[in-house]
């Protein structure tokens, strides 16, 4: 039988380990420059691709370590139902908010750690503000267009037929060269 107090305490675990990853991945995202405004806008003017490094880093990383810790049987991959409207909505979303800021949620984040005032007066208001009008408006959009082009929990690996390994492995080579080609090209 748990008491409460094991249960309070079991429930706080994920949490805590959220956090924790949490400070690590602002911390790299700080050390990285991608908190710096800057470094953002060079990416918007593609004079400074530091911010692609750093994100098609984290998206072999992360592929790799989530296949790695599912064939161990340590986690059980639960994918997101998805449509065309949904990453259309979210796009726009996203791509308004940094583009009139410079500053994506995370990176916000990190910038207010830095103590950079235009990330917290802006970027938290932002947040706030758009997720207050999305949740708003989220029942008229869920019946419209968040459902147009309706793909379900698909992946790489399903919609090709294939493995995880056999998609994974050749996307992180791919990722891998391009993170070369980019450090070479001096981007």
């Amino acid at each position: 039988m748990k008491t409460a107090m094991g249960v309070q305490k079991q429930n706080r675990a994920p949490l805590l380990q959220g956090l924790a990853f949490g400070l690590v991945f602002g911390f790299l995202l700080q050390k990285g420059g991608a908190t710096k405004y800057d470094v953002i806008i060079g990416q918007f003017l593609l004079t400074d691709f530091t911010i692609v490094k750093i994100m098609l880093s984290a998206v072999a990383i992360g592929m790799i370590g989530i296949h790695a810790m599912k064939t161990l049987g340590w986690v059980k991959l639960s994918p997101k139902s998805g449509s065309a409207g949904m990453n259309i909505i979210g796009g726009l979303i996203f791509g308004v908010g940094f583009a009139l800021l410079g500053y994506c949620p995370g990176t916000i984040a990190g910038a207010i750690g830095n103590g950079y005032l235009d990330a917290l007066v802006g970027g938290l208001a932002g947040i706030l503000i758009g997720s207050g009008i999305f949740a708003a408006l989220y029942p008229q959009l869920s019946q419209g267009i968040l459902k147009k082009g309706y793909f379900g929990d698909l992946t790489l690996p399903r919609l090709l037929k294939l493995g995880d390994w056999v998609v994974v492995i050749p996307v992180a080579l791919c990722i891998f060269l391009l993170l070369c080609w980019l450090e070479q090209a001096g981007l």
